[in-house]
């Protein structure tokens, strides 16, 4: 049965006990990856979902159809619920405020939420506390960008401030770009962000956990493989990186966590540049893609130690299980029907670990992604990319 409106308050364990209830609001696929870990502790998820055919309300009892950007919505969802969390950055900080008016325990707050919202907020935080980013400005027409540019001189990168993500609302602008290309970003109607390009080595991820009373934990630094802005691949521990430029990433997003004041999982998205340096470049204060090798690779998932940061439980390990994991997105590609690929898979490399996120498939989409775990990176890489090309229609042998 789905619901509308309100949620259970809280649910029975045993006799006596009443555990407590997590309240998602979003029901893709970081939501449905939640699930498990809420069953193996033993509290009720509940999720507001858009349509009963998303993600998470194929997995999750009783989700809550409703719109999540009705602040009436919001409110009958969350009087069943003893916290409330995110899978996604896209509900209206004025409503999420009005929560925690309320008295909702909204985590992450509305204050710290407002960072990975606002491209433009977080830039000017980061900024004024000293945690190094690429050289930006916000600008309001395409002659701004020419100036910033000569100022720079460097191409630069322009980004909407709110609403983009996997490479949505992100463009690259040099000497040579178009006009109307140059235009674009300011069509959405929202602040756009001018940055520096920056010359970097690679993409890196440092995710963290953080409690309400202040406890941190930090997983291993990974690095993670971009591809027309969407991550294909991660690998953790990121190869040959130097163990002092890991511990400073790490330490970095610790105290951005802290500075911000960031209940639950933080991802902090860095450059490594060319000259050695780390740059932030994005935050999202949820369970990450960059992340996902956690359910299999660590001793403790994002997935659970999210929830355990905002139910302000103690947090769980984020020790690796092997020298080396190796995730891989599995992208929709010409083959509509993947279930035959995806028995092939299973039977040709039982070492494997392949997750579902139960969405149709379409050219580009992230529909699941394939694990790999241990010593050999060579090997790994090698099998977790054959798993997701063979599945996704790329090669057929």
């Amino acid at each position: 049965m789905r619901r509308r409106g309100r949620a259970v308050r809280s649910w029975p364990v045993g006799d006596e006990a009443t555990w407590p209830v997590v309240g998602m609001v979003g029901g893709g696929q970081l939501a449905r990856m939640t699930q498990p870990a809420a069953v193996a502790l033993g509290v009720r998820l509940s999720v507001l979902v858009a349509s009963p055919e998303e993600s998470a309300a194929q997995v999750v009892n009783d989700p809550v159809v409703a719109d999540e950007k009705a602040l009436a919505d919001l409110r009958a969802f969350v009087a069943g619920c003893d916290v409330v969390t995110f899978d996604h950055e896209h509900v209206p900080p004025d409503h999420l405020r009005a929560l925690e008016a309320d008295g909702v325990l909204v985590r992450p707050g509305s204050a710290a939420l407002l960072h990975a919202q606002d491209k433009g907020v977080m830039r000017s935080r980061l900024t004024e506390l000293e945690v190094p980013c690429p050289r930006h400005r916000v600008v309001a027409s395409p002659a701004e960008v020419a100036a910033y540019a000569a100022t720079l001189g460097t191409d630069v990168v322009l980004k909407t401030t709110r609403g983009g993500y996997d490479g949505k609302g992100v463009w690259l602008v040099t000497p040579s770009t178009p006009a109307e290309v140059v235009e674009e970003p300011f069509r959405a109607g929202v602040p756009v962000l001018a940055e520096e390009r920056v010359d970097y080595r690679r993409e890196l991820s440092a995710v963290v956990a953080r409690s309400p009373h202040g406890q941190a934990v930090a997983y291993p630094v990974v690095e993670s493989v971009q591809r027309d802005g969407i991550c294909v691949e991660v690998i953790a521990p990121a190869p040959g990186l130097d163990d002092d430029l890991a511990v400073e990433a790490q330490r970095l997003a610790i105290s951005v966590a802290g500075s911000l004041d960031v209940v639950g999982v933080l991802a902090v998205e860095l450059f490594e540049t060319t000259d050695g340096r780390l740059l932030v470049n994005e935050l999202a204060m949820r369970p990450h893609n960059s992340g996902h090798w956690t359910i299999d690779g660590a001793v403790t998932s994002q997935f659970e130690n999210h929830l355990r940061a905002v139910l302000d439980l103690p947090l769980g390990s984020p020790a690796a299980r092997a020298p080396y994991t190796v995730m891989v997105n599995v992208l929709g590609g010409d083959l509509p029907d993947i279930y035959p690929t995806y028995r092939h898979v299973l039977a040709r490399d039982p070492g494997l670990k392949v997750h579902w996120y139960g969405k149709g498939v379409r050219p580009g989409r992230k529909v699941g992604h394939v694990t790999a775990y241990g010593s050999d990176l060579t090997d790994l890489r090698e099998r977790a990319w054959h798993a997701a090309d063979y599945i996704r229609g790329v090669i057929d042998e």
